[in-house]
């Protein structure tokens, strides 16, 4: 029996990216690649936060969580992919194909929540820089951190619930590299329309409440852009924001397009392929968009290499 009486499935058979043997080898090594990256950067990343008090401003605090959370859902979903493409089956069992699910869900959650909040922080410093301070105080800036996990939790308890209350029996073959929602909808034996209506309502509230907060943001960072005489102003201000516009493009276009289309017009093997996006290619971009765009983040990285070279 599974981890419960309603199932009778204790273990799970991920298929992975693709069927073909040939692929197997060249994609683990440029996954393998791609989480090396990932690891060393965003971890780079929170380490050059740490260590460097200049930027210890609201606007690194997010980005030190933003890193956190690409590292922990990369290294959630990451290295089990990478044994899908060396072993013969690649087999997890109920218990652990929860367990990654839940932490999929808590990790994809809090980024979209640390991107809202980091639009609110561009449009505090651009809008209203003479409050900047007081408006994104400490104390804000951990409240706004305890909402972004607390909705992180919400996304993952939802979706968990919901899987709690389907029954698998017979097939164990998840059509997917990673637990995953969908896939695990057409495995059960009892999944209805009310299951999916849940599924996408909570993913609406976990794509579309940010969506609406950052749109709102830069459409008031936008206006007040445009109030700027100078050409310099506005490109210097505009500058700013360039790589959160970014990574909220990369991470939100393609979390949209694999989750808010019906399963008719996004076949779950063409979502496999839009899924890998946002799981492990958004993770690794995003430490190099930050820092190659980021003049601060380039002299503290200077600065750091610097003293322990000389040290």
């Amino acid at each position: 029996m599974a981890a419960d009486n309603t199932s009778s499935v204790i273990e799970f058979i991920l298929t992975g990216l693709t069927y073909q043997a040939q692929l197997k080898i060249p994609l683990f090594f440029l996954f393998l690649s791609f989480y090396v990256v990932t690891v060393v950067g965003n971890l780079g990343l929170i380490t050059l936060i740490g260590l460097n008090s200049h930027l210890h401003i609201p606007m690194y605090f997010f980005l030190f969580n933003l890193s956190f959370i690409d590292f922990s859902y990369s290294t959630t979903l990451t290295p089990k992919m990478l044994m899908g493409f060396v072993s013969e089956k690649n087999i997890i069992s109920y218990a652990g194909c929860m367990t990654q699910f839940f932490f999929f869900c808590f990790f994809v959650f809090s980024e979209s929540y640390i991107l809202s909040a980091m639009a609110y922080d561009r449009y505090v410093a651009i809008c209203k820089p003479l409050v900047y301070t007081v408006t994104m105080s400490p104390q804000v800036c951990l409240l706004l951190l305890l909402g972004v996990y607390g909705m992180g939790v919400f996304g993952a308890v939802a979706h968990m619930g919901n899987i709690m209350f389907m029954t698998f029996c017979g097939d164990n073959l998840v059509n997917h590299y990673m637990c995953d929602i969908i896939p695990l909808l057409e495995l059960s034996c009892n999944s209805s329309y009310i299951n999916l209506l849940v599924v996408f309502i909570v993913v609406t509230i976990g794509i579309g409440v940010p969506i609406v907060t950052i749109f709102i943001s830069y459409g008031f960072i936008l206006s007040n852009i445009l109030h700027i005489s100078s050409t310099e102003g506005r490109s210097k201000t505009f500058s700013t924001c360039s790589s959160h516009i970014i990574v909220v493009s990369l991470f939100f276009g393609s979390g949209a397009f694999m989750y808010l289309k019906p399963p008719s017009i996004l076949p779950l093997d063409q979502g496999k392929v839009s899924s890998v996006f946002y799981t492990a290619v958004v993770p690794m971009l995003n430490p190099l968009i930050y820092s190659l765009r980021n003049k601060d983040v380039k002299v503290a990285l200077n600065k750091t290499l610097s003293i322990k070279i000389f040290s």
